[in-house]
């Protein structure tokens, strides 16, 4: 083989090594793709901190998300169970990014979600695009069901903080989230979006009276 050749059988090869690349992009996913759709249920179920479980809870995510003519996705609930086989809440939602329904990022992947993430009153909106009232509204809805610690983790120990694991509209708690990141004080709780204090019961009335009408918070796992 002759030096032209030997040229021009190099420069093949080397094309053929660019569009192989370029292939196996075009096949990795796209790490500044589309965020999926992010927002708070606009309502509860209707029975306090009884949803149903967390299948009754992706239901009520999915059936909202459906009505509001949501892209297609598979929908899960922002909830921790307690317990032997406990969910963490973080580990249900996909990987991010996410936005609101106006197309508004609220973080970028799980870590910022629990840390540096832009969930506040004029963004976490319910799936219509509407302000979930906070502090200062009447009424004041802002206390979200999440049951979940700071991290997104289930909390341990004998304390009910999940209405016994969602199924419950009586006896028991939920640990609760703030929507809108303000509370009584400047304190790192009462601003925290899912992690803030506990509410007084798992009943409707009991729930309303701490600020929540059971709403939840709602992510396109992707």
């Amino acid at each position: 083989m002759n030096r032209s050749t030997l040229g021009l059988s190099l420069a093949a090869a080397a094309a053929v090594s660019v569009l192989a690349a370029c292939a196996g992009n075009m096949m990795a996913p796209v790490a500044s793709g589309k965020p999926a759709p992010f927002f708070v249920s606009s309502t509860g179920s209707g029975r306090g901190g009884d949803l149903g479980g967390l299948d009754g809870a992706d239901r009520l995510c999915t059936s909202l998300a459906a009505a509001a003519s949501l892209p297609g996705r598979t929908w899960r609930a922002y909830l921790s169970t307690q317990g032997a086989g406990g969910v963490n809440a973080r580990d249900r939602i996909g990987a991010g990014p996410w936005a609101n329904v106006k197309g508004v990022v609220v973080a970028s992947n799980v870590t910022e979600l629990h840390g540096a993430n832009n969930v506040n009153k004029q963004t976490a909106l319910t799936e219509r695009g509407d302000v979930v009232n906070g502090r200062g509204d009447t009424p004041n809805n802002h206390d979200i069901l999440t049951g979940s610690q700071p991290d997104g983790t289930a909390i341990t120990g004998s304390v009910d903080t999940t209405c016994g694991n969602w199924t419950q509209s009586g006896a028991g708690a939920a640990m609760l989230g703030h929507s809108d990141r303000t509370g009584l004080d400047e304190s790192v709780p009462a601003k925290s979006w899912n992690s803030s204090h506990q509410s007084r019961g798992c009943s409707v009335e009991s729930l309303k009276a701490t600020g929540s009408d059971s709403r939840i918070y709602c992510f396109a796992a992707n």
